[in-house]
This record gives structure tokens, C-alpha cells and sequence, in this order.
């Protein structure tokens, strides 16, 4: 545990500079936008959030974990199971949790206004699945920590199922392309690009499908899954419909104050 900081912080940069890497190489789509803007500003919300997290939140998940572990709290800390079916699990059920609650931000309109910070971007890249709201960052981790605790989910868990969630958001988020063949073996086991870049289409009944992050099994079991956009992904628009042809939204500020302009907003994005 004490150097789990370390362990995340290697992925993390690994992971978006293996990410980078491709996309710069052999890039899926035209980027709309300047690439260095908006990575500037992807990331600069990533540094703001970190720091947000640390201040507010110093234990993290991990901590509570541990915590919950000594206290005897939660499902798998009274039950009597291996130790490996509870890290199995426990992970399992934490990216169900992320899954629900990727639908009810997009289904309640006060969360949605900060999830469109996410939707938002008119490009889609590896740095798209880390432009989140400092807010829905802050209740993101409170959904998690409590259902790290009712859970018990072993400390073990919790450091992979952060590991492999962040890793999984940079690679589907990816502005990469992956052999169709690949793809439709890929995506009995995780979200693809392709897959969730669905997701990210202009057109509202395609942005409410494809909510996994990680696992693809609860789109195509609670019926949210999606194969393909309309348009083709070639063809098919990234974003919003109401910033289309807006430049500020790439830029920091902006992203900040989009959940508090006046006048849009209010209404959810609904199928």
C-alpha cells in the first residue's frame, strides 16, 4: 500500500504515453481541434483533479479500504470466502457500480450538466477519458468509497480495479484503430475504441449506449449496447450538438464553468 501512489502514477503515464504514441502513428480519425490545446487542457483538469482529490479526500480508496478491512466492514470481510474470490468480485462488482452510475449521470439532469464537460470534446483521443468535472470526479469517489465499504473489497481490489479502470479509459478513448476481426474478439472482454466511441456520437439515442468503461457485459445484459454508429466511424460526428463549431470548448475555463452557464443544460439526455 505504500507504494501504491507509485504503482498508479507508472501505469498512468505508461499507459497515456503508449496511447499517445499509436494515436500519433497511426491516428482513426482527423483530430477537429488543435491537438495541443486540448491536451493541454485534458490534462491540466487531470493535474486540478488530482490535487482536488488529494486535499479533499487524502486516504483515497485504497485508504478506506484498509480501513474497512481492519474494522471488519462490509460483505466480503464477514464472509468466509478465498481470498481470491473476493478480489475477483470485488472487481467485478465495483465496475457495476461504475456502470450504474455512468447511466444515472446521464440520466438526471443537475449530473448530466457536469458529465457534458466529458462529452463535450469535439475530438475523441486518448485524453477525452480523462476530461471529467472536478465535481463529478469528487462524486464519483464518494459513490465508490461507499460502495467500497459495503462491499469490504479487499485493499488487493481496490488498487486494481483503479488501475485497470484508468488504463481501460485511456485505451477506449483511444483516436485508434484496432483489425475488425481483433475487435469483435476484443469486445466479449472489454470496451474497444470502437465500441465506445459510439458513446460519443452527436446523435442522443447512440451517447445513451455503450455506458462500460471497462467491462462490456452489463451494455449487453441491461440492453445499452450499441455495435456501430449510424454514420459509420468515419463519418459519424464527436460531441455535442450545441457546441459544434465552438473552439472554447477545448480550452480549461470553459470546461470549468460549463456546468453553471444559464439555460442549457437542464434537461437530461434521454433515449
Amino acid at each position: 500500500m505504500e507504494n501504491e501512489p507509485l504503482i498508479r502514477l507508472g501505469c498512468f503515464f505508461g499507459i497515456l504515453a503508449l496511447m499517445g504514441l499509436w494515436e500519433a502513428i497511426a491516428p482513426r480519425r482527423q483530430l477537429q481541434q488543435s491537438k495541443w490545446q486540448r491536451w493541454f487542457s485534458n490534462l491540466g483538469i487531470v493535474v486540478l483533479n488530482t490535487l482536488l482529490l488529494r486535499a479533499i479526500f487524502p486516504l483515497a480508496a485504497v485508504g478506506v479500504a484498509a480501513i474497512a478491512q481492519d474494522q471488519g466492514w462490509g460483505l466480503f470481510n464477514i464472509l468466509s470466502r478465498p481470498a481470491w474470490q473476493g478480489i475477483l468480485l470485488s472487481i467485478l462488482a465495483l465496475d457495476f457500480v461504475i456502470y450504474l452510475q455512468h447511466v444515472m449521470f446521464h440520466a438526471l439532469p443537475t449530473l448530466w450538466r457536469l458529465h457534458k464537460v466529458h462529452h463535450a470534446d469535439l475530438d475523441f483521443d486518448v485524453t477525452t477519458g480523462l476530461r471529467f468535472h472536478p465535481l463529478e470526479i469528487l462524486l464519483s469517489l464518494a459513490i465508490k468509497l461507499v460502495a467500497i465499504v459495503l462491499l469490504g473489497a479487499p485493499v488487493v481490489a481496490v488498487i486494481l480495479f483503479e488501475i485497470i479502470l484508468n488504463g481501460t479509459a485511456m485505451f477506449n478513448h483511444g483516436n485508434v484503430r484496432l483489425p475488425k476481426g481483433l475487435d469483435r474478439l476484443l469486445r466479449f472482454l472489454v470496451v474497444t475504441p470502437d465500441m465506445h466511441r459510439v458513446h460519443h456520437s452527436v446523435i442522443p439515442s447512440e451517447t445513451n449506449s455503450n455506458f462500460g468503461f471497462n467491462l462490456p457485459w452489463w451494455d449487453y445484459l441491461l440492453g445499452t449496447y450499441q455495435a456501430q454508429p449510424a454514420a459509420s466511424h468515419d463519418g459519424m460526428t464527436i460531441g455535442l450538438g450545441e457546441y459544434q463549431g465552438k473552439p472554447e470548448v477545448g480550452q480549461l475555463p470553459w470546461m470549468l464553468l460549463l456546468p453553471f452557464e444559464k439555460g442549457i443544460g437542464e434537461e437530461s439526455i434521454r433515449r
